[in-house]
């Protein structure tokens, strides 16, 4: 398998790739050099589409670092990807943090770039359908 280059590279061109053992076709989520299932070696990176549904949400009153005083409150969402339903991801949701939202409410990715940072990356956000 190749280094976490990769994903690096797919992140920052606005695309969602999740690591999927070629052996028996696991996908697991975060990047290893082992299938979780296997053990197997032979794991490469397949484009998905960044949609899903709410899996689990918790809104956030209290910044957990100094630099996120002003953004409070927001929303922290648990995503249960459309394909594949065994994948789930971790980010905020957009919109109104007092926005009201359901478990299973659909959602939908957006990429945010932050290319001037040293070293550039790119966050997933999401927002409701």
């Amino acid at each position: 398998m190749a280094s976490n280059t990769p994903f690096r590279l797919y992140k920052e061109a606005g695309r969602l790739m999740i690591q999927r053992c070629s052996g028996c076709g696991l996908w697991q989520r975060g990047p290893e050099w082992i299938c979780h299932s296997c053990h197997g070696f032979d794991l490469t990176w397949e484009e998905v589409r960044a949609e899903g549904r709410l899996y689990s949400r918790e809104r956030v009153w209290h910044p957990v670092h100094p630099a996120l005083k002003t953004a409070v409150p927001y929303l922290v969402v648990l995503v249960e990807l459309k394909q594949p339903k065994t994948v789930r991801l971790i980010g905020n949701l957009l919109g109104d943090p007092r926005q009201t939202v359901s478990i299973g409410t659909g959602v939908v990715g957006e990429f945010e770039h932050h290319a001037a940072s040293e070293p550039a990356f790119s966050l997933l956000q999401w927002r409701v359908r």
